[in-house]
C-alpha cells in the first residue's frame, strides 16, 4: 500500500531532548493502532494511548502500518541519546519510521528534511514538544484513506489544536467552527470570517504533500517563526479543504526557553522580521488574483506579523528598536503600496501604533488583556 500520510516528527536543537518523552508520544499517536502498548513496540509516554484492543483484525494494522511514515529528524542532536533513541526505533520498524540525522539547521531546515523526503499523499509537521490525538487521527486517517481513492484529493485537511500549559495545568483549545463548514469538502467562498484572534497554525493544517512540492516550499534555515511561511505561503494553491472539528493536535506551551516565551521573543525578534520580509517577498498580495475571502484572511495573517513586530519592538523600546519597526513598515510600503494601507489601518495594527508615550501604554495594555483572554505566550 502506498504511504498515506507523512509525519515530520521535527526536533529543533532548542528542544530536541526526550526528557519529558512528547516526542515518544507523537509517535505513538501517529501509530494509532498497529502496535499494541503490551507488546512495548513504542515506549509508553503515558500521555497518550494508542489502540491496545487484542480484537483488531491483524490485516487492519497491516494496511494502517503501511499507510503511515513518520520522519523522525534529528536536528544537529547533542546529548547522544536523541540519535541512539531514533536509531532503535528505525531498526525495529523500518517499514514505518526513517530518520534523518544532519547538523543542526533549526526548525525550518529539519521541516524541509521531512518534506523533501516524504512519500504520503499528505503531509503532517508534528513538533518534538507536542503531541497528537489517537481518536482525532483515526477519524482524519479514515478521510485521508477515501481521498486515496479519489482522482483529485481534497488539498488541505483543518483540525483544531489545544494550547496546553501543562505547567499551569490548564488547556485552551482552539476550533473553527465559525468558520468552516462541517461535514463536507469546501472551496474559500464557502468559509466565514475568522475573528481577529484566530488563524490557521501548522498546528491545525495537513497539506496535501504534492501542493507543497508544486509551491517550492523551502523554509529558511537558522531562524525561528518560519512556521508562519509553512500556513501563509501555500494557500494561495488551495482549491479544496476539508474541516475536522476534532482537537487533533497538542501544542505544548509555558517550557522556560520557548521560542514563544516573550522574553524569548524580544532577543528573536530580528528573526521575526525576517520571516515577515520573507511573506512580503514570497506573496504578493498587490499582484496575485485569489479568492476575495482568502486574499482578506491573508492581510489580516499578515497585519498579525506586523502586530508583533509592534508589540515586542515597542516593548523594548529603544532607538534601535523603534527604527527597525519603522523599516519593516516601509519595507511593506515600497514592495506592496496598494496593500500596505489594508495593514496599517487593520484594528489590531491601529491600536499598536498609537503615537507617543500614551500611545505605546495603551497598546501594552491591549496586548496584556489579550494574552490574558487567549492565554498564548
Amino acid at each position: 500500500m502506498k504511504s498515506l500520510l507523512s509525519f515530520a516528527d521535527c526536533a529543533p536543537r532548542e528542544s530536541n531532548s526526550l526528557h519529558n518523552q512528547n516526542t515518544l508520544s507523537a509517535l505513538k499517536a501517529a501509530c494509532i493502532a498497529p502496535h499494541r502498548q503490551d507488546d512495548e513496540s513504542l515506549p509508553n509516554s503515558g500521555t497518550i494511548h494508542g489502540n491496545n484492543s487484542a480484537s483488531r483484525d491483524d490485516s487492519t494494522d497491516a494496511a494502517l502500518d503501511a499507510s503511515i511514515e513518520i520522519i523522525a529528524v534529528d536536528d544537529g542532536s547533542t546529548d547522544g541519546e536523541t540519535a541512539r533513541k531514533l536509531d532503535e526505533w528505525q531498526q525495529r520498524f523500518p517499514h514505518l519510521i526513517h530518520v534523518v540525522h544532519k547538523e543542526n539547521g533549526g526548525h525550518g531546515s529539519a521541516v524541509n528534511a521531512g518534506l523533501q523526503r516524504a512519500k504520503g499523499l499528505y503531509f503532517k509537521v508534528v513538533d518534538a514538544d507536542d503531541w497528537l490525538d489517537t481518536s482525532s487521527m483515526c477519524t482524519i486517517m479514515q478521510f485521508i484513506y477515501e481521498q486515496a481513492e479519489t482522482e483529485h484529493p481534497v488539498d488541505l485537511i483543518v483540525g483544531n489544536y489545544v494550547y496546553e500549559k501543562v505547567y499551569e495545568h490548564t488547556q485552551t483549545p482552539m476550533g473553527y467552527t465559525n468558520v468552516f463548514p462541517q461535514d463536507k469538502i469546501f472551496t474559500w467562498s464557502d468559509i466565514n470570517s475568522f475573528r481577529p484572534s484566530q488563524y490557521l497554525l501548522m498546528h491545525s493544517v495537513i497539506y496535501r504533500t504534492q501542493l507543497l512540492h508544486d509551491v517550492h516550499l523551502q523554509l529558511p534555515e537558522h531562524c525561528f517563526y518560519v512556521d508562519n511561511i509553512f500556513v501563509y505561503v501555500p494557500l494561495v494553491a488551495v482549491k479544496t479543504i476539508r474541516y475536522f472539528n476534532v482537537d487533533m493536535y497538542r501544542y505544548f506551551i509555558g517550557r522556560e526557553g520557548q521560542s514563544v516565551n516573550e522574553d524569548i521573543m524580544k532577543s528573536r525578534i530580528d528573526q521575526h522580521i525576517r520571516v515577515t520580509k520573507l511573506m512580503i517577498d514570497t506573496i504578493n498580495l498587490d499582484t496575485i488574483s485569489l479568492n476575495p475571502k482568502l486574499r482578506k484572511y491573508m492581510e489580516n495573517y499578515l497585519a498579525i506579523m506586523f502586530c508583533i513586530c509592534s508589540v515586542f519592538l515597542r516593548m523594548i523600546n529603544t532607538t534601535d528598536s523603534l527604527a527597525k519597526l519603522e523599516d519593516v513598515w516601509l519595507y511593506l510600503k515600497e514592495k506592496q503600496p496598494v496593500t500596505y494601507p489594508h495593514i496599517r489601518k487593520n484594528i489590531v495594527n491601529v491600536g499598536m501604533n498609537l503615537p507617543g508615550k500614551t500611545g505605546r501604554a495603551i497598546g501594552m495594555t491591549g496586548y496584556r488583556i489579550a494574552q490574558k483572554l487567549f492565554n498564548f505566550n
